[in-house]
């Protein structure tokens, strides 16, 4: 499972920084999933080698437009380029309407269906390789986070349990191996109940502009990663609490609580540059989150991308430069 960043800028786009968006692709195959696209998310997946026949599934956390306004845009580019198998949209009601007046203005005619569910009822998702759920979150509009959970991870029939309760060898096993409700003897089997997974599934949770992390609390229980903002820095804190937005150390303070083992942080103030020597700095929003947080911090930056293994443990993967 990888993240891979597309945009890590808060507000406004830089020089080096685009608006929000992440990708998110499955362990296996080429299948991804999009949340947030900022204004020049199709150009930033020029840069990548994502595929619009590929995506499962556009995830929008809120109205705002450095995470929405790049949606039109993304629709377009996949209608031009061929696509036809129907996608789904999760986002705030106030996005469906935006999208479908844009759609009538501009004459945007969708070559697929745009399967639209609602952010604001906290749905639950599944799709074949991934199961998404909805969080609610503090900001200045409604906002959410969402947790995506790897589905079918590899594993083996107890058979000792198996034979211990008398279940017969034959389609029975079969159908309990693949995944599937059984009953025996008048009797209901959970499939989940006879399998020994090879590892704990996959959870990353992806949240939206929040500044209260302590909201993420259930959401990240039994997660790998937490991808959160960290808009400013402590000296910006009472500023950060007026528009509905993060510090670095306060997200990392919440990661360190929940003994969350990977955070990565994103969504950073233009005011943040990369350039080390300017005063303040994006070291100065690691080092503070560095200070009260003993897990494996990263600090995003556009293209930045991380492969989430089997074990539970986060890596940078190198990064080629945009082409």
């Amino acid at each position: 499972m990888n993240l891979l960043f597309l945009g890590t800028s808060a507000g406004v786009p830089t020089k080096t920084r685009n608006v929000s968006g992440i990708a998110l692709r499955e362990s296996k195959g080429k299948g991804w999933y999009l949340v947030d696209c900022g204004e020049g998310t199709q150009h930033q997946v020029l840069h990548t080698r994502l595929s619009f026949h590929s995506l499962k599934a556009i995830l929008i956390t809120h109205v705002h437009g450095d995470h929405c306004y790049g949606l039109p845009g993304i629709l377009a580019s996949a209608a031009m380029g061929g696509r036809t198998a129907p996608l789904t949209l999760v986002a705030p009601k106030g996005i469906q309407t935006w999208l479908e007046a844009t759609c009538e203005v501009t004459q945007l005619c969708l070559p697929f269906a745009l399967e639209f569910i609602c952010a604001d009822d906290l749905p639950s998702i599944e799709f074949e390789n991934m199961a998404v759920e909805t969080c609610a979150l503090s900001h200045r509009v409604p906002c959410y986070a969402y947790t995506f959970t790897e589905r079918n991870v590899e594993a083996a029939l107890d058979v000792d349990k198996l034979d211990r309760q008398g279940i017969p060898r034959g389609p029975l096993w079969g159908q309990l191996k693949q995944g599937v409700d059984i009953t025996f003897e008048g009797k209901p089997l959970r499939s989940q109940d006879y399998l020994l997974f090879k590892h704990a599934p996959r959870k990353v949770v992806i949240a939206g502009d929040n500044d209260r992390p302590e909201l993420l609390a259930q959401a990240c229980a039994g997660a790998q990663v937490l991808v959160h903002e960290a808009t400013y820095t402590e000296a910006m804190a009472e500023k950060a609490g007026e528009v509905g937005h993060s510090y670095g150390k306060q997200v990392a303070a919440f990661a360190e609580q929940v003994t969350l083992p990977n955070l990565v942080l994103t969504h950073f103030s233009p005011r943040y540059p990369l350039i080390s020597h300017t005063v303040p700095s994006i070291e100065d929003i690691q080092r503070e989150a560095q200070s009260v947080y003993s897990g494996a911090l990263f600090l995003a930056q556009d293209f930045s991308e991380y492969h989430l293994d089997k074990a539970g443990h986060v890596t940078e993967q190198t990064q080629e430069p945009p082409g």
